[in-house]
């Protein structure tokens, strides 16, 4: 729990953002990592298209996919879904607890400036939803970060209850809500009716979009994933974000712990989530896995799927995503333990350390990539292909990464972030800092 403030007012400095000789390595590390996943993630299921094809269609598909796609699918449903925007979310908890730390020692409150740090994130983020991609990430993060101002002089006790609360019970809850108008039907035949109506809404709304992503102008693409956005992408968006603020929470305490930062003090526990973190993960998203090959070979289907089968679901379906991404972080941070490892991951540092940068990147390059506007290669690119796609770009981002860290202190959407948040420019090239650290205090 972190120690309460002296007695004794220290004089208040002024806040600044974290230099690079400041950062734990370790953590932008992980950041790193969690954004390869995440962009894959986005590749695999919306840029490319496969959510937006008819069920019939993808079943088809998956019938008669080559073996690598068939494999790659597979791997990606057990390894990669849900689990790298998992580790995502606790760093971004994490990082609120870095940010109030900092605030503690300077003897200010972390409200104001974490305030508007969240409003110039929901800025971004709402340009970045409403212009590029409905899929943006940063609006959501930004309006659940405020929560977290709540949450900051909780127990420990009460942060792991929350989030175990959060992760496990309000997935259920969501899905109760997302199906209530089944729920509250009169007969089973009245339930199967309006889930079938449902899906025909929904299919519906996906095949506007992906007209308008395939073969429309930039507003006719803007217009479309609006649509799709509030009518269909928003209530599920709704449904699972106080999942992702319990990982918030999970973040939290761990900066509070500093499990992190004094790694070699914490290496029992990370020992201990590797291995639970590994049953875990194969015992929830194995059943996903399970579920869909029963799907695919007609054993069950949307109609004959039992009634408490998706009640069941959710809360495994967050187990594995939990799980795994406990075996990728305490993976990560024990090799991190041993210096040819260290130096080895340590290259996606860089990546970390712009993550802003790059996710925003991604959107534009993935945009250009498979819309009509662009190259149009939407619903045309493989599972396989697009993990190969994704791989190599991240590997550009990585080279960029170093090369301008190499120069400059931020990246270049990381400086618009903080210069709106502190109020004035920040020092942009390396030549620059020293002076700027020798006229603001730590």
């Amino acid at each position: 729990m972190t120690p309460a403030p002296s007695d004794v007012t220290a004089p208040i400095a002024e806040a600044r953002p974290v230099d690079s000789g400041e950062r734990l390595a370790l953590l932008d590390t992980l950041r790193g990592f969690a954004l390869c996943g995440v962009f894959v993630s986005n590749v695999y299921m919306w840029f490319s298209g496969r959510a937006f094809i008819p069920r019939a269609q993808m079943e088809a598909l998956m019938t008669n996919a080559s073996r690598l796609d068939t494999l790659t699918t597979q791997a990606f449903m057990l390894l990669v879904f849900g689990k790298f925007i998992t580790i995502f979310s606790f760093l971004f908890g994490l990082g609120f607890a870095v940010q109030l730390g900092r605030a503690e020692e300077r003897g200010a409150s972390i409200a104001p400036l974490y305030s508007r740090r969240l409003g110039v994130m929901l800025m971004m983020g709402l340009t970045h939803l409403s212009l590029l991609w409905y899929g943006d990430i940063l609006s959501t993060y930004a309006v659940l970060g405020f929560g977290l101002l709540l949450f900051r002089r909780r127990s420990d006790r009460t942060l792991l209850i929350a989030a175990a609360l959060l992760i496990f019970v309000w997935p259920i809850l969501g899905t109760v809500i997302l199906r209530l108008p089944q729920l509250l039907a009169d007969t089973p035949e009245a339930a199967a009716a309006i889930g079938k109506a449902a899906g025909e809404r929904s299919a519906a709304i996906k095949a506007q979009a992906l007209a308008a992503f395939s073969g429309g102008s930039w507003l006719d693409v803007v217009k479309g994933g609006g649509n799709f956005y509030v009518r269909d992408f928003l209530p599920m968006i709704l449904a699972t974000m106080l999942a992702t603020f319990g990982r918030f929470l999970l973040g939290l305490w761990a900066g509070r712990r500093r499990v992190f930062h004094d790694a070699p003090q914490h290496l029992r526990l990370f020992r201990r989530l590797l291995g639970w973190g590994l049953l875990a993960g194969v015992i929830g998203s194995g059943a996903g896995l399970v579920m869909q090959q029963l799907m695919l070979r007609k054993i069950l289907t949307p109609e004959t799927l039992p009634t408490w089968m998706p009640f069941a679901m959710a809360p495994l379906r967050h187990l594995g995503e939990l799980g795994f991404a406990a075996v990728y972080v305490s993976g990560i941070t024990l090799l991190f333990q041993r210096a040819t490892w260290q130096k080895l991951l340590g290259v996606l540092a860089p990546v970390g350390r712009m993550a802003l940068t790059n996710y925003l990147s991604q959107t534009v390059l993935s945009v250009l990539f498979f819309y009509g506007y662009g190259l149009g290669n939407i619903t045309k690119v493989g599972p396989a292909a697009c993990f190969a796609l994704c791989l190599a770009v991240f590997c550009v981002q990585g080279v960029f990464s170093h090369l301008w860290l190499s120069r400059f202190r931020f990246g270049p959407a990381e400086w618009v972030w903080r210069s709106l948040t502190y109020g004035k420019a920040q020092p942009m090239r390396r030549s620059d800092a020293a002076g700027h650290s020798a006229t603001v205090p730590a």
